[in-house]
């Protein structure tokens, strides 16, 4: 029985494992598949998220640049409507603690979902040694 290592190429016999695979086994597979696919739509979430803050960051700060007085457009859902610059920058505000407050329970769930993973490769790679390959 022969498998592929990480680099592609064969294993020599001595770091094959002849371990069955358990029920158990599969499960925690399975686990770490499932949280290896939840960790990369984090990490895609995330990244659109703080794209979005940018955004608000340069909208925020062209507000800031205004004298204070003027009639602002501000889009909502697919309709520009006026309002007033004090407005528009108390609602980029809470716009952005919002967003950043979504941003650190994402970072939080990533910290959590790589400890986790952490915790399933010990066990795995202890059963099976280079036999199992489990890097994304």
């Amino acid at each position: 029985m022969a498998s592929v290592s990480s680099g592609g190429g064969m294993l020599r016999p001595e770091e094959e494992s002849d371990a069955e695979v358990r029920r158990e086994d599969q499960d925690n597979i399975n686990h770490f598949a499932r949280l290896n696919a939840r960790l990369n739509e984090v990490k895609a979430e995330k990244e659109s998220l703080k794209k979005q803050l940018e955004g608000i960051d340069d909208a925020s700060t062209e507000l800031m640049m205004g004298s204070g007085e003027k009639v602002m457009l501000m889009m909502g859902g697919e309709t520009f409507f006026e309002v007033s610059e004090e407005y528009a920058t108390e609602h980029c505000e809470t716009e952005v603690e919002k967003l950043q407050k979504h941003v650190d329970n994402l970072e939080q769930e990533e910290a959590d979902i790589l400890e986790e993973q952490a915790k399933l490769k010990t066990i795995l790679y202890g059963r099976f040694g280079k036999s199992i390959q489990l890097e994304a």
